[in-house]
């Protein structure tokens, strides 16, 4: 009898033992105060199933430098348990054959029926799952100081003029008007939200269909018009800076507003401040009832069978509708799943499930151009140093179409 307990107590030893070697290392841009808050709730979670993180954060929103330290890993034979990724980003790993197959973990917890088609086209390749969406930003957002709004008394404005009375208005006060980080992506999500404004169709047509006509015409012209206008608004040290460093000028006064997507939500929340009396948020003047949308995942990489276990835990939490709206509320994003209640979400959070909801159902949510969800990465960033020169003034709005087009038809 003795014996048995002992080797049942030797068992149990070895089975903890096993447990607590589970880990998982995920390789990820979220290092903004915000973020990091919001990746900590799926820490937490997978910590209490005895599962540690190694944690591999590479910094600088986008993800092209965490792409380049990904290629690395892989090359080296080592690959990260998981990697945040945007987009096209994820099937061209799938297309290498570098991603696992989740579709037994996606059938049991019938993943199909609640993840829309649009993120859908991301998350699986060639029929299988290869991520595991966690939320769904939209990109094409105002994020204003309220404060200096009600000084100046200025309205939330609803069109173009409107929004340049504004920030007219709060440059002549002596405010920096737009906060802004001078990197590609940062000016390519201004620009995505600048052709919006000119109607979903022409979005689409332009940025998604690549048609020539649209992106060699006249309305064109007119968006980097509006691009080199808003170029006015901004302070003289916006070159390289990194954009939760132009929230921070928004939360602390500094700046009027920043045009960025809804994960700028998460720095207003972690300073303490609230949506309605501290800052406002509100769809970019004119591209009311559409959105723009981007959709962080965790690709999941295929590891040795020692792995597996703490990878299909990660995915499983991932996944979590209890995760999903906690992790949501910190990050300003909205879940992934659509049967997550928006009890738990303030005004701005509600907004953005109602306004996602709105626009999936009249055919108005468009995959972001800026945020890789338009077209694969070799169009998006030939689009991204057009738009960068025409935002640093080395083209005129005539010379940035002509480039445009050419580019996009090299890139092709």
């Amino acid at each position: 009898m003795r014996k048995l307990l002992l080797a049942t107590a030797l068992l149990s030893a070895s089975a903890l033992s096993a447990a607590a070697q589970e880990s998982v290392e995920v390789l990820h841009w979220w290092t903004s105060g915000g973020e990091a808050a919001a990746l900590n709730v799926l820490k937490k979670d997978l910590e209490g199933q005895g599962v540690s993180w190694t944690d591999m954060p590479v910094a600088g929103g986008g993800g092209e430098q965490a792409m380049t330290v990904l290629r690395a890993r892989v090359t080296a034979g080592n690959p990260p348990t998981a990697v945040q990724m945007l987009g096209f980003d994820i099937t061209d790993w799938a297309s290498q054959g570098a991603l696992a197959d989740l579709n037994d973990i996606a059938a049991a917890e019938g993943w199909d029926k609640v993840v829309p088609e649009a993120l859908q086209k991301f998350s699986k390749y060639d029929g299988k799952w290869v991520a595991a969406p966690v939320n769904v930003h939209s990109t094409n957002w105002v994020w204003a100081n309220k404060k200096i709004f009600d000084e100046l008394g200025i309205a939330q404005p609803t069109s173009w003029d409107e929004l340049v009375a504004a920030l007219d208005k709060i440059k002549a006060a002596g405010y920096t008007a737009v906060a802004h980080g001078g990197q590609p992506w940062q000016d390519a999500t201004i620009f995505d939200a600048i052709v919006l404004s000119f109607g979903g169709d022409f979005y689409k047509k332009a940025l998604i269909d690549l048609d020539p006509e649209a992106l060699g015409s006249d309305t064109m012209k007119q968006a980097f018009d509006r691009l080199a206008k808003i170029r006015t608004y901004v302070d003289d040290n916006f070159s390289g800076r990194d954009w939760n460093l132009a929230s921070a000028m928004v939360i602390q006064d500094k700046a009027g507003v920043q045009f960025m997507g809804d994960w700028a939500k998460g720095e207003f929340l972690n300073a303490g401040k609230k949506p309605g009396q501290d800052f406002l948020c509100f769809r970019f003047p004119g591209t009311q009832g559409s959105v723009t949308f981007n959709s962080d995942q965790f690709a999941l990489f295929k590891v040795g069978e020692a792995q597996r276990s703490a990878q299909e835990k990660l995915a499983k939490a991932i996944m979590n509708p209890t995760f999903q709206s906690a992790f949501n509320v910190v990050k300003g994003s909205v879940p992934a799943r659509t049967d997550v209640p928006d009890t738990a979400f303030d005004d701005c959070g509600k907004k953005g499930i109602k306004d996602l909801a709105e626009a999936s159902a009249s055919g108005h949510l468009y995959g972001s151009m800026a945020h890789g969800h338009a077209e694969p990465a070799a169009i998006k960033n030939a689009i991204y140093d057009v738009v960068t020169a025409a935002f640093n003034g080395q083209y005129d709005s005539a010379a940035a179409v002509k480039e445009l087009v050419s580019a996009v038809e090299a890139a092709k």
